[in-house]
């Protein structure tokens, strides 16, 4: 199973206004490679809301002299060549990503993309499948909810779970044995 697992956190409600971004690379059903790093908003989305700060406690402070996102780009994209992109609540993530690329010019196609919540739904009956409580019930630890790197690590290993229990090989199969649900 191949494919990489992202997650943004954003400065204030916008989507273009990345602050961080989250990463877990997984070649042959094994995590090869996780991190994160913090970055500048694209120019026009740089303020930072009280409720985005209150959930993920990244502060202008803290990206003061980071790189901006459009100088990670590059290594963002990298990271996603040619791989199937996974995150939790992909509807999120998926928009971050196109707008904060747009909000700095750059058009790029993510690759197919694919939801470890959704499949969580299709798959556990749970009362909700916020991250935290899907990673609880598969008994994966999340070290820091709403901490880029942490939650797209976690995101990888709920993927990697789903596809054990329903004995799936890769994300396409993970993906239509989810769509058959329970």
């Amino acid at each position: 199973m191949d494919f990489v697992a992202i997650d943004f956190e954003t400065a204030n409600p916008k989507y273009a206004s990345v602050c961080a971004a989250g990463w877990a690379t997984v070649r042959g059903g094994q995590i090869v490679d996780h991190g994160s790093w913090l970055c500048q908003p694209p120019a026009g989305h740089t303020t930072f809301g009280a409720w985005n700060i209150k959930v993920h406690g990244i502060t202008p402070d803290k990206v003061a002299g980071q790189p901006t996102f459009a100088e990670r780009i590059p290594d963002l994209l990298a990271r996603l060549d040619g791989l199937p992109v996974l995150a939790h609540n992909a509807k999120f993530d998926i928009s971050v990503l196109r707008q904060a690329l747009e909000a700095c010019g750059h058009t790029h196609h993510v690759a197919a993309h694919h939801c470890t919540m959704e499949w969580s739904k299709k798959l556990l009956q749970l009362p909700t499948y916020k991250l935290p409580a899907v990673c609880k019930h598969l008994g994966i630890t999340l070290d820091q909810h709403h901490e880029a790197g942490s939650d797209a690590l976690s995101a990888a290993n709920v993927a990697l779970r789903l596809a054990e229990t329903v004995g799936a090989s890769t994300v396409t199969e993970l993906d239509a044995k989810a769509s058959q649900g329970r």
